[in-house]
């Protein structure tokens, strides 16, 4: 099936679909690679085999809270893209409800097909119909060229996001 959809500011041409599901324990270690194969992912993962007991303790959590929701996009039977959303109450906004989107990943040699933006529509799609009131995401700042994909998609940078890191790792 191929789908041609608008968010934010453009259009999209037709894309050969993405099968979007929740991340299952096996697909922890196509996950952790992909999260690890970066610039900044490599020095704060470790996607070595086995995987550090760490990670299934928190896709366990991930898994067993109703608010959090750990997905993967295939093509082809293949791991392709992974993302983290999360749905947080808030009383801020009359007591909005949230969207967040994080540690999301395209598989590099995907990347430019257009495979980013449909994953990204599908999140929005996903916080809507939980009743969000709004959709927020974070990108490192030396991530320039994440930065332009999502203002392309209609995010806007209207905040100055601050982390305190607590381990001692400041990646």
């Amino acid at each position: 099936m191929h789908h041609t959809r608008k968010i934010g500011k453009i259009d999209r041409m037709p894309l050969k679909s993405l099968h979007i599901r929740n991340a299952a324990e096996s697909d922890l270690p196509t996950i952790i690679a992909m999260l690890a194969d970066d610039a900044l992912g490599s020095r704060r993962e470790d996607a070595s085999i086995p995987l550090d007991p760490a990670y299934l303790r928190a896709f366990q959590a991930i898994e067993s809270d109703a608010n959090q929701q750990l997905v993967v996009a295939e093509q082809d039977d293949a791991i392709v893209g992974t993302l983290q959303l999360s749905f947080l109450p808030g009383l801020s906004y009359k007591g909005a409800w949230r969207g967040q989107i994080e540690a999301v990943r395209i598989a590099k040699s995907l990347r430019g097909e257009g495979l980013g933006a449909q994953f990204i529509t599908w999140a929005v799609d996903r916080c809507r119909a939980r009743g969000c009131h709004l959709v927020q995401l974070t990108s490192n700042s030396v991530r320039l060229d994440a930065h332009r994909f999502y203002e392309r998609l209609g995010f806007a940078k209207s905040h100055a996001g601050f982390k305190l890191t607590l381990d001692g790792d400041q990646a």
